[in-house]
């Protein structure tokens, strides 16, 4: 398989650039979509088009079982700093995390299945938005599986690029992989005023500071410090001018966590930290959007994966997994069926480029080793019976 995935390797790297220059947001996914659906058709895939809005379904085969193989399509609102050819050509939007990679990959990864033989059915899915949610605060993958995408699959497996690994190299964990994330907005309400007469108002950027330090203090004061937590603000906006105290200090920020407990006392402290606004005669909204559970991978299935990896990349290429809070919406095809999803390295050395920054990219000699690790445990999984 691997010598399969190189004799293709120029034409990943065009599927990668040409997604690369015309990056979509989540659920607008319209050209993104519209070439996936394209290469699909041309390789015999049986296609289905408009899945979760804007997500394509492939599948060759017949029988069970049924094997998924996800990507996710989506871009980020980040405008792109890199000069390279294939630099970004939408205004503010760019793909920050490799989801141009992860698209590229599974194409590749349906151009050698297609030549096979198949023991069963492979199904791709092309997932819109795993970065965001729709206007109901819902993501790509539950907007897919409420169509159908998931139904009658038996595994499902996914990789994500990693900068944090040299291309060659990847780590296939079991167990949890990544955190629950919720998302949260508050509003600290007030009553504007002059600048000069703060004694007649009621200043919300003054309450702001206090639940600011409530909210920093959740993890480290509230909740069991064995348990892994993060509470973090990412924006807060108040005011216009430098002599009026306005009426309301918007904020919004995110929460991780591993278990169902930590997700409820997280919830029950934020609500906590924002009644502080009370006391000093303000008042507060919050909204609560719940967004992906943690992520689970299969033991059997992560097993399969690195031994795949031994066999392509040799010994020793299988990197010990790094904890982190990152969240991934791949969770919720998780709950359906056993998968895994595993890390692909893709760092550009001596020069690695951060996920979600303007300068993220990668090194493209990791194509490949993608495509041959996902098709042989495609084709492995459809002939084991004891996963």
């Amino acid at each position: 398989m691997l010598e399969k995935a190189f004799q293709i390797e120029q034409q990943l790297v065009t599927w990668r650039r040409e997604i690369h220059q015309d990056p979509e947001l989540g659920f607008q996914e319209y050209h993104t979509a519209a070439r996936v659906s394209e290469v699909l058709s041309a390789l015999g895939y049986r296609v289905r088009t408009g899945v979760g809005k804007t997500g394509v379904v492939g599948e060759l085969g017949e029988g069970s079982p049924i094997v998924a193989v996800r990507a996710d399509m989506d871009a980020l609102p980040i405008p792109e700093a890199n000069e390279v050819p294939y630099a970004s050509r939408n205004p503010g939007i760019m793909h920050a995390c490799g989801h141009d990679a992860h698209v590229a990959i599974a194409l590749g990864t349906a151009t050698l299945l297609a030549k096979q033989t198949l023991p069963g059915t492979v199904r791709f899915l092309f997932q819109p938005a795993e970065e965001v949610g729709d206007e109901e605060g819902i993501s790509g993958a539950p907007r897919m599986i409420e169509d159908g995408a998931m139904q009658g699959v038996d595994y499902i497996i996914a990789l994500h690029m990693d900068t944090d690994i040299a291309a060659g190299d990847i780590t296939a964990s079991d167990g949890l992989v990544s955190a629950g994330v919720d998302t949260f907005y508050a509003t600290i309400c007030g009553k504007g005023g002059h600048g000069a007469q703060p004694d007649v108002s009621i200043d919300p950027i003054y309450i702001a500071g206090h639940v600011i330090l409530a909210l920093n203090g959740i993890v480290s004061r509230r909740l069991d410090p064995i348990e892994p937590a993060v509470v973090s603000l990412g924006s807060i906006k108040g005011g216009d001018a430098s002599n009026v105290i306005p009426d309301r200090v918007e904020m919004m920020g995110t929460i991780r966590f591993l278990s169902d407990d930590v997700q409820k006392k997280i919830h029950q402290e934020l609500r906590r930290a924002m009644e502080i606004s009370r006391i000093f005669d303000g008042d507060y909204e919050l909204k609560l959007e719940i967004g992906y559970p943690p992520m689970y991978n299969d033991k059997k299935i992560s097993q399969l994966i690195a031994d795949v990896a031994d066999d392509i990349l040799g010994k020793g290429h299988n990197i010990p997994q790094k904890s982190n809070m990152g969240a991934e919406d791949f969770g919720f095809f998780l709950k359906l069926a056993p998968g895994a999803m595993f890390s692909h390295g893709c760092r550009i050395e001596g020069d690695p480029r951060l996920a979600h920054s303007p300068t993220f990219d990668i090194d493209e000699r990791s194509l490949p080793y993608g495509v041959a690790i996902l098709s042989e445990s495609v084709l492995r999984l459809m002939r084991k019976s004891d996963v």
